[in-house]
Parts: structure tokens; sequence; C-alpha cells
């Protein structure tokens, strides 16, 4: 099971990446598209923890980070590849792709610091509780951590590309979206740490 964990973890890692490019709209409240598969990520990492360990849970965030410095650098070559006469859609490639390059950036940066926050919270909210208390623990490491995500990702991925008043309200709100799903996620989290034991 862990190894399919990792494998779920590492594959919305980078799609999150991708999707990050795209802001969409619930009414006034705009979002970056990564919202919808990055949230899970952190439900992963709360589901390793607590199976196997704080390392497992470690190192599943090191692989992720890994994984996407190399796709970093595969989209930097990929894009500089002369395109082929009949590719008539180099420019929109380059701009996709390249926008979600800085979005990978904005990604390694916040993941680096809240993905570790997370798995950090989680542990030592676990050696003192023990086994019980796994909703505390689910909830607090996650809404913690996704608040340094939030900020420091819009921060970086959008700072130049969009009004500071839109930037401002992605923020809020995005992590308010964040907040709802985290206290939704829990019954996830048990039903995957009962079937991942």
């Amino acid at each position: 099971m862990f190894v399919y964990l990792n494998a779920l973890f590492v594959g919305l890692l980078l799609l999150s990446n991708v999707l990050g490019v795209k802001l969409f709209s619930i009414g006034e409240i705009v979002l970056p598209a990564t919202l919808v598969v990055y949230v899970v990520t952190y439900v992963i990492t709360d589901v390793i923890g607590e199976v196997y360990g704080k390392d497992a849970a470690r190192k599943t965030v090191q692989a992720g980070f890994l994984t996407q410095v190399i796709a970093l650098v595969f989209i930097f070559i990929v894009i500089k590849l002369p395109a082929a006469p009949d590719f008539g859609l180099q420019a929109e490639f380059a701009a996709i792709m390249g926008g979600s390059f800085r979005v990978m950036v904005a990604s390694l940066i916040s993941y680096a610091v809240s993905q570790n926050l997370d798995v950090s919270i989680f542990h030592r909210l676990k050696a003192r509780h023990g086994g019980e208390k796994l909703w505390l623990r689910n909830n607090l490491s996650t809404m913690t951590s996704q608040l340094a995500d939030t900020a420091i990702f819009i921060t970086v991925a959008f700072w130049g590309t969009v009004p500071f008043s839109v930037l401002l309200g992605m923020l809020v709100s995005q992590y308010l979206v964040k907040l709802m799903i985290a206290l939704i996620d829990t019954p996830v989290v048990y039903l995957l740490v009962k079937f991942a034991r």
C-alpha cells in the first residue's frame, strides 16, 4: 500500500503543478486550478505518517520535491527544443508550460515549507496523544501547513501577473476553501488509514 500511496502522491503533485496555470472562479472568488488536486496530497502524507511513521512521511515529501525538480528540468528542455515545422502551437505551448514553470517554482518553495511543517505538526501531536485523536492531528497539521502553503504559493506564482486586490482575494479565498476541504476530508483519512493497515 505504501508504494501506491507514494505513487499517487507524486502523480497528484506533478498534475497540480501543470493545472496551477489556470485560474477559475466561483462567483467572485478566483482560485488556481491546482487547488482541486493539491489538497489531496496532505491527506496522503497524513495517512502515510499515521500508518508508516514520520520517516516514511518525510521520505514521501522528499521524493515529491525531487520529482518536481526533475520535472522542471525536463519542461525547460522541452520548451527549448526547436519546434517541428508543422507544429504551429510553439508559442501557446511555451506560454502554458512556461507558466507552469513559474507555478512549479512557487510550488517547490511552498511545498518544501508546508509539507515539512505538516509532517512536523502531525507527529508532535501524535507524540502527545498516541494513537488517539487522529482527527485533531489531521486537521491542525493540515490547516496550519495550508496557511503557509497558500501564502507562499499565491505570492510567488501570481505576484505581478494579477492586480494586488485579486492576489489578496485569491490568498484569502483559497485558504478558506482549503480549510473547508481539510474539515471534510477527515473521514477519508480514517478510511484510508483503516485500509492501509
